[in-house]
Protein backbone atom coordinates (compact mmCIF):
# COMPACT_ATOMS: atom_id res chain seq x y z
CA UNK A 1 0.00 0.00 0.00
CA UNK A 2 1.22 3.52 -0.85
CA UNK A 3 2.21 5.60 2.14
CA UNK A 4 2.19 9.28 1.23
CA UNK A 5 4.97 11.20 2.92
CA UNK A 6 4.45 14.70 1.53
CA UNK A 7 1.93 17.37 0.82
CA UNK A 8 0.44 17.40 -2.67
CA UNK A 9 -0.93 20.03 -4.99
CA UNK A 10 -3.55 18.77 -7.42
CA UNK A 11 -4.80 20.47 -10.56
CA UNK A 12 -8.33 19.31 -11.30
CA UNK A 13 -10.61 19.83 -14.30
CA UNK A 14 -14.29 19.64 -13.24
CA UNK A 15 -16.27 17.59 -15.77
CA UNK A 16 -19.71 18.10 -14.24
CA UNK A 17 -21.25 19.17 -10.96
CA UNK A 18 -20.23 15.81 -9.44
CA UNK A 19 -17.15 14.51 -11.34
CA UNK A 20 -13.64 15.69 -12.12
CA UNK A 21 -10.46 14.78 -14.01
CA UNK A 22 -6.95 14.92 -12.56
CA UNK A 23 -4.72 17.05 -14.77
CA UNK A 24 -1.43 17.35 -12.87
CA UNK A 25 0.14 16.52 -9.50
CA UNK A 26 2.90 18.42 -7.70
CA UNK A 27 4.87 17.36 -4.63
CA UNK A 28 8.27 16.53 -3.19
CA UNK A 29 8.06 12.74 -2.73
CA UNK A 30 7.71 10.01 -5.38
CA UNK A 31 4.76 8.25 -3.72
CA UNK A 32 1.27 9.57 -4.38
CA UNK A 33 -2.08 8.61 -2.82
CA UNK A 34 -4.85 10.34 -4.77
CA UNK A 35 -8.10 11.39 -3.05
CA UNK A 36 -11.46 10.04 -4.18
CA UNK A 37 -13.47 13.18 -3.46
CA UNK A 38 -12.70 16.88 -3.39
CA UNK A 39 -14.69 19.90 -2.18
CA UNK A 40 -16.46 21.50 -5.14
CA UNK A 41 -15.90 25.23 -5.77
CA UNK A 42 -19.64 25.95 -5.51
CA UNK A 43 -20.25 23.63 -2.56
CA UNK A 44 -20.81 19.90 -2.36
CA UNK A 45 -18.15 17.52 -3.59
CA UNK A 46 -16.48 16.24 -6.74
CA UNK A 47 -15.62 12.58 -7.33
CA UNK A 48 -12.25 12.04 -8.99
CA UNK A 49 -13.29 9.76 -11.86
CA UNK A 50 -10.60 10.30 -14.51
CA UNK A 51 -6.86 10.63 -15.02
CA UNK A 52 -6.19 12.98 -17.89
CA UNK A 53 -4.04 12.16 -20.92
CA UNK A 54 -0.31 12.43 -20.10
CA UNK A 55 -1.27 13.13 -16.48
CA UNK A 56 1.97 11.76 -15.01
CA UNK A 57 4.09 12.14 -18.14
CA UNK A 58 7.13 14.38 -17.93
CA UNK A 59 6.03 16.22 -21.07
CA UNK A 60 2.25 16.66 -20.89
CA UNK A 61 0.26 17.75 -23.90
CA UNK A 62 -2.82 19.90 -24.15
CA UNK A 63 -3.09 20.90 -20.51
CA UNK A 64 -6.14 23.09 -19.81
CA UNK A 65 -5.42 26.63 -18.67
CA UNK A 66 -5.86 27.83 -15.07
CA UNK A 67 -9.14 29.51 -16.02
CA UNK A 68 -10.65 26.03 -16.52
CA UNK A 69 -9.15 24.19 -13.55
CA UNK A 70 -9.21 24.13 -9.77
CA UNK A 71 -6.16 23.72 -7.56
CA UNK A 72 -6.19 21.86 -4.26
CA UNK A 73 -3.62 21.40 -1.53
CA UNK A 74 -3.63 18.00 0.15
CA UNK A 75 -1.95 17.74 3.54
CA UNK A 76 -0.11 14.67 4.77
CA UNK A 77 -3.21 13.60 6.70
CA UNK A 78 -5.32 13.74 3.53
CA UNK A 79 -7.07 17.02 4.33
CA UNK A 80 -7.93 18.94 1.15
CA UNK A 81 -8.16 22.70 0.71
CA UNK A 82 -9.27 24.56 -2.42
CA UNK A 83 -6.70 27.28 -3.16
CA UNK A 84 -7.63 28.35 -6.68
CA UNK A 85 -10.77 28.07 -8.80
CA UNK A 86 -10.95 28.96 -12.48
CA UNK A 87 -8.06 31.43 -12.41
CA UNK A 88 -9.01 33.12 -9.14
CA UNK A 89 -7.53 32.51 -5.73
CA UNK A 90 -9.95 30.94 -3.27
CA UNK A 91 -11.87 33.74 -1.65
CA UNK A 92 -12.50 35.61 -4.88
CA UNK A 93 -9.22 37.42 -5.58
CA UNK A 94 -8.00 37.10 -9.19
CA UNK A 95 -4.88 35.03 -9.58
CA UNK A 96 -3.00 37.80 -11.39
CA UNK A 97 -3.80 40.61 -8.97
CA UNK A 98 -1.77 43.81 -9.06
CA UNK A 99 -2.78 44.85 -5.56
CA UNK A 100 0.69 44.98 -4.00
CA UNK A 101 -0.77 45.33 -0.50
CA UNK A 102 -2.60 42.00 -0.82
CA UNK A 103 -1.16 38.91 0.93
CA UNK A 104 1.19 36.73 -1.08
CA UNK A 105 -0.49 34.22 -3.36
CA UNK A 106 0.13 30.51 -3.18
CA UNK A 107 2.97 28.96 -5.16
CA UNK A 108 2.95 29.55 -8.89
CA UNK A 109 3.41 26.77 -11.43
CA UNK A 110 7.11 27.52 -11.92
CA UNK A 111 7.75 26.98 -8.21
CA UNK A 112 6.12 23.55 -8.07
CA UNK A 113 7.76 20.16 -8.57
CA UNK A 114 5.61 17.94 -10.80
CA UNK A 115 5.26 14.32 -9.72
CA UNK A 116 5.84 12.72 -13.10
CA UNK A 117 8.25 10.84 -15.34
CA UNK A 118 11.24 9.27 -13.63
CA UNK A 119 10.34 10.93 -10.33
CA UNK A 120 7.17 8.85 -9.80
CA UNK A 121 7.63 5.48 -8.06
CA UNK A 122 4.27 4.55 -6.50
CA UNK A 123 0.71 5.71 -6.99
CA UNK A 124 -2.57 4.78 -5.32
CA UNK A 125 -5.67 5.37 -7.45
CA UNK A 126 -8.94 6.13 -5.63
CA UNK A 127 -11.94 3.80 -5.62
CA UNK A 128 -13.89 6.45 -7.53
CA UNK A 129 -11.62 6.31 -10.59
CA UNK A 130 -13.20 4.90 -13.76
CA UNK A 131 -11.10 6.22 -16.67
CA UNK A 132 -7.33 6.35 -17.23
CA UNK A 133 -6.38 8.59 -20.13
CA UNK A 134 -3.98 7.79 -22.95
CA UNK A 135 -0.28 7.93 -22.07
CA UNK A 136 -1.20 8.75 -18.46
CA UNK A 137 2.05 7.16 -17.20
CA UNK A 138 4.12 7.58 -20.37
CA UNK A 139 7.86 7.32 -19.67
CA UNK A 140 7.42 6.79 -15.92
CA UNK A 141 10.45 4.52 -15.99
CA UNK A 142 10.75 4.20 -12.18
CA UNK A 143 7.09 3.49 -11.48
CA UNK A 144 7.17 0.14 -9.68
CA UNK A 145 3.82 -0.17 -7.91
CA UNK A 146 0.26 0.89 -8.64
CA UNK A 147 -2.73 0.39 -6.36
CA UNK A 148 -6.36 0.46 -7.53
CA UNK A 149 -9.75 -0.07 -5.94
CA UNK A 150 -12.59 -2.42 -6.79
CA UNK A 151 -14.12 -0.29 -9.54
CA UNK A 152 -14.01 -1.27 -13.20
CA UNK A 153 -11.67 0.77 -15.41
CA UNK A 154 -11.55 2.02 -18.98
CA UNK A 155 -8.04 2.53 -20.32
CA UNK A 156 -6.76 4.79 -23.05
CA UNK A 157 -3.92 3.82 -25.38
CA UNK A 158 -0.26 3.44 -24.36
CA UNK A 159 -1.09 4.10 -20.71
CA UNK A 160 2.07 2.40 -19.39
CA UNK A 161 4.36 2.93 -22.37
CA UNK A 162 8.01 2.62 -21.26
CA UNK A 163 7.10 1.80 -17.64
CA UNK A 164 9.82 -0.84 -17.50
CA UNK A 165 10.10 -0.97 -13.69
CA UNK A 166 6.41 -1.68 -12.99
CA UNK A 167 6.30 -4.88 -10.91
CA UNK A 168 3.16 -4.92 -8.77
CA UNK A 169 -0.49 -4.08 -9.27
CA UNK A 170 -2.28 -3.98 -5.91
CA UNK A 171 -6.03 -4.47 -6.19
CA UNK A 172 -7.80 -3.39 -3.01
CA UNK A 173 -10.59 -5.94 -3.42
CA UNK A 174 -11.39 -9.62 -3.03
CA UNK A 175 -10.39 -11.76 -6.05
CA UNK A 176 -14.01 -12.74 -6.75
CA UNK A 177 -15.09 -9.09 -7.16
CA UNK A 178 -15.30 -7.30 -10.52
CA UNK A 179 -12.30 -4.97 -10.76
CA UNK A 180 -10.24 -3.03 -13.27
CA UNK A 181 -7.48 -5.66 -13.35
CA UNK A 182 -8.50 -6.91 -16.81
CA UNK A 183 -8.04 -3.40 -18.22
CA UNK A 184 -4.79 -2.84 -16.32
CA UNK A 185 -2.97 -6.02 -17.37
CA UNK A 186 -4.32 -5.60 -20.89
CA UNK A 187 -2.35 -2.34 -21.07
CA UNK A 188 0.93 -3.95 -19.95
CA UNK A 189 2.95 -6.33 -22.14
CA UNK A 190 5.85 -6.77 -19.72
CA UNK A 191 5.72 -9.25 -16.83
CA UNK A 192 3.74 -7.94 -13.87
CA UNK A 193 2.25 -9.35 -10.66
CA UNK A 194 -1.27 -8.65 -9.40
CA UNK A 195 -2.09 -8.94 -5.69
CA UNK A 196 -5.70 -8.97 -4.48
CA UNK A 197 -5.27 -7.24 -1.13
CA UNK A 198 -8.43 -5.87 0.55
CA UNK A 199 -7.97 -2.86 2.80
CA UNK A 200 -7.28 -3.74 6.42
CA UNK A 201 -6.06 -7.29 5.78
CA UNK A 202 -2.58 -8.34 6.81
CA UNK A 203 -1.74 -10.19 3.61
CA UNK A 204 -3.06 -10.66 0.06
CA UNK A 205 -5.77 -13.19 -0.70
CA UNK A 206 -4.33 -14.09 -4.09
CA UNK A 207 -1.21 -13.40 -6.13
CA UNK A 208 -1.11 -13.88 -9.89
CA UNK A 209 1.64 -13.27 -12.40
CA UNK A 210 1.10 -12.15 -15.97
CA UNK A 211 4.20 -13.05 -18.03
CA UNK A 212 5.49 -10.84 -20.81
CA UNK A 213 4.40 -11.48 -24.37
CA UNK A 214 5.19 -10.20 -27.84
CA UNK A 215 2.79 -9.58 -30.68
CA UNK A 216 3.90 -10.01 -34.28
CA UNK A 217 1.84 -8.68 -37.17
CA UNK A 218 2.39 -10.06 -40.66
CA UNK A 219 0.67 -8.89 -43.80
CA UNK A 220 -0.21 -11.60 -46.33
CA UNK A 221 -0.16 -11.08 -50.14
CA UNK A 222 -3.94 -10.65 -49.88
CA UNK A 223 -3.33 -7.71 -47.48
CA UNK A 224 -4.73 -9.62 -44.52
CA UNK A 225 -3.05 -8.89 -41.19
CA UNK A 226 -2.13 -11.99 -39.18
CA UNK A 227 -1.53 -11.54 -35.45
CA UNK A 228 0.67 -14.04 -33.62
CA UNK A 229 1.66 -13.99 -29.96
CA UNK A 230 4.90 -15.27 -28.43
CA UNK A 231 4.64 -16.51 -24.86
CA UNK A 232 1.63 -17.33 -22.74
CA UNK A 233 1.28 -13.85 -21.29
CA UNK A 234 -1.46 -12.86 -23.73
CA UNK A 235 -3.56 -15.93 -22.83
CA UNK A 236 -3.20 -15.31 -19.09
CA UNK A 237 -4.55 -11.80 -19.64
CA UNK A 238 -7.77 -13.17 -21.17
CA UNK A 239 -8.89 -15.13 -18.08
CA UNK A 240 -11.67 -12.75 -17.09
CA UNK A 241 -15.44 -12.67 -17.51
CA UNK A 242 -17.28 -9.41 -16.93
CA UNK A 243 -14.16 -8.08 -15.17
CA UNK A 244 -14.05 -11.04 -12.76
CA UNK A 245 -10.99 -13.27 -12.61
CA UNK A 246 -11.47 -16.89 -13.76
CA UNK A 247 -9.01 -18.90 -11.63
CA UNK A 248 -9.66 -22.29 -13.26
CA UNK A 249 -8.99 -20.89 -16.74
CA UNK A 250 -5.88 -19.13 -15.43
CA UNK A 251 -4.49 -22.33 -13.90
CA UNK A 252 -5.33 -24.39 -17.01
CA UNK A 253 -2.77 -22.45 -19.07
CA UNK A 254 0.30 -23.62 -17.16
CA UNK A 255 0.20 -27.32 -18.24
CA UNK A 256 -0.10 -26.24 -21.89
CA UNK A 257 3.59 -25.33 -21.94
CA UNK A 258 5.72 -22.32 -21.13
CA UNK A 259 8.99 -22.85 -23.00
CA UNK A 260 8.77 -19.37 -24.55
CA UNK A 261 8.30 -17.68 -21.17
CA UNK A 262 10.90 -16.46 -18.67
CA UNK A 263 11.56 -19.41 -16.33
CA UNK A 264 12.14 -17.07 -13.37
CA UNK A 265 8.75 -15.42 -13.89
CA UNK A 266 7.05 -18.83 -14.23
CA UNK A 267 8.72 -19.98 -11.01
CA UNK A 268 7.37 -16.90 -9.23
CA UNK A 269 3.94 -17.58 -10.75
CA UNK A 270 3.98 -21.06 -9.21
CA UNK A 271 5.27 -19.78 -5.88
CA UNK A 272 2.72 -17.01 -5.45
CA UNK A 273 -0.14 -19.24 -6.60
CA UNK A 274 0.83 -21.77 -3.91
CA UNK A 275 1.56 -19.10 -1.31
CA UNK A 276 -1.97 -17.66 -1.59
CA UNK A 277 -3.96 -20.63 -2.97
CA UNK A 278 -7.28 -18.94 -3.67
CA UNK A 279 -9.57 -21.44 -5.46
CA UNK A 280 -6.56 -23.59 -6.38
CA UNK A 281 -7.45 -27.13 -7.45
CA UNK A 282 -5.43 -30.18 -6.37
CA UNK A 283 -4.36 -30.86 -9.96
CA UNK A 284 -3.11 -27.32 -10.48
CA UNK A 285 -1.39 -27.39 -7.12
CA UNK A 286 0.54 -30.51 -8.12
CA UNK A 287 1.72 -29.01 -11.40
CA UNK A 288 2.86 -25.84 -9.68
CA UNK A 289 4.69 -27.75 -6.93
CA UNK A 290 6.56 -29.90 -9.42
CA UNK A 291 7.84 -26.87 -11.32
CA UNK A 292 8.67 -24.98 -8.14
CA UNK A 293 10.68 -27.90 -6.75
CA UNK A 294 12.92 -27.74 -9.80
CA UNK A 295 13.26 -23.94 -9.70
CA UNK A 296 13.53 -22.90 -6.04
CA UNK A 297 16.84 -21.22 -6.80
CA UNK A 298 15.15 -18.80 -9.21
CA UNK A 299 12.60 -17.85 -6.57
CA UNK A 300 15.19 -17.50 -3.83
CA UNK A 301 17.37 -15.32 -6.05
CA UNK A 302 14.49 -12.91 -6.61
CA UNK A 303 13.46 -12.89 -2.94
CA UNK A 304 17.03 -12.26 -1.83
CA UNK A 305 17.41 -9.33 -4.22
CA UNK A 306 14.21 -7.84 -2.78
CA UNK A 307 15.32 -8.69 0.79
CA UNK A 308 11.92 -10.30 1.21
CA UNK A 309 12.34 -12.34 4.39
CA UNK A 310 8.61 -13.05 4.65
CA UNK A 311 8.71 -14.47 1.15
CA UNK A 312 11.63 -16.73 2.06
CA UNK A 313 9.71 -17.98 5.10
CA UNK A 314 6.69 -18.68 2.87
CA UNK A 315 8.86 -20.65 0.42
CA UNK A 316 10.29 -22.75 3.23
CA UNK A 317 6.78 -23.38 4.60
CA UNK A 318 5.81 -24.97 1.27
CA UNK A 319 8.41 -27.72 1.90
CA UNK A 320 9.59 -27.98 -1.70
CA UNK A 321 13.36 -27.88 -1.12
CA UNK A 322 15.63 -30.93 -1.10
CA UNK A 323 19.30 -31.17 -0.12
CA UNK A 324 20.53 -29.78 -3.46
CA UNK A 325 18.07 -26.89 -3.24
CA UNK A 326 19.23 -26.05 0.28
CA UNK A 327 22.85 -26.07 -0.88
CA UNK A 328 21.99 -23.74 -3.76
CA UNK A 329 20.04 -21.51 -1.40
CA UNK A 330 22.95 -21.29 1.05
CA UNK A 331 25.26 -20.24 -1.79
CA UNK A 332 22.79 -17.59 -2.98
CA UNK A 333 22.36 -16.23 0.56
CA UNK A 334 26.13 -16.03 1.01
CA UNK A 335 26.50 -14.22 -2.33
CA UNK A 336 23.82 -11.76 -1.26
CA UNK A 337 25.54 -11.33 2.11
CA UNK A 338 22.22 -12.03 3.82
CA UNK A 339 22.99 -13.69 7.15
CA UNK A 340 19.33 -13.75 8.17
CA UNK A 341 18.31 -15.70 5.08
CA UNK A 342 21.23 -18.08 5.53
CA UNK A 343 20.11 -18.77 9.11
CA UNK A 344 16.52 -19.42 8.00
CA UNK A 345 17.67 -21.88 5.35
CA UNK A 346 20.05 -23.69 7.72
CA UNK A 347 17.36 -24.00 10.39
CA UNK A 348 14.79 -25.32 7.90
CA UNK A 349 17.25 -27.86 6.52
CA UNK A 350 18.14 -29.06 10.03
CA UNK A 351 14.47 -29.50 10.95
CA UNK A 352 13.78 -31.37 7.72
CA UNK A 353 16.66 -33.78 8.36
CA UNK A 354 15.59 -34.31 11.96
CA UNK A 355 12.05 -35.13 10.87
CA UNK A 356 13.18 -37.62 8.23
CA UNK A 357 12.80 -41.31 9.25
CA UNK A 358 16.02 -42.77 10.57
CA UNK A 359 17.49 -45.94 9.15
CA UNK A 360 17.32 -48.94 11.48
CA UNK A 361 20.59 -50.01 13.04
CA UNK A 362 21.36 -53.53 14.12
CA UNK A 363 23.73 -54.45 16.96
CA UNK A 364 25.30 -57.93 16.66
CA UNK A 365 27.34 -57.68 19.87
CA UNK A 366 25.77 -60.53 21.92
Amino acid sequence: MVEQANELILDILPLSAQTARLVRVYGTAPCVALPGTLPAPEGGSLALTELGDYCFSEKPRGLPGPEKTCRYEQAEDGTLRLTRAFGREAGGRARYSFDFDAPAASAQDDDLHPVCGNFLEEVSLPDSLRVVGSCAFYNCRKLRRLSAGAGELTMGSDVFLNCFALEDLIVRAAPEQPTGLFALVGSITEAVRALFWPVGEASPRAGLWYPAYWEDIEETPAHILLHTFSGQGYHYRQCFLENRLLPAEYDAIFPQGHDADDAAVMAMLCFDRLRWPWQLSAAAQGAYRDFLKANTGRVLNRLLKAQDMEGIKALLALDVMDADAFAEGAALAAKADNAGAAALLADAEHKKRAAAPQKKRYDFDF
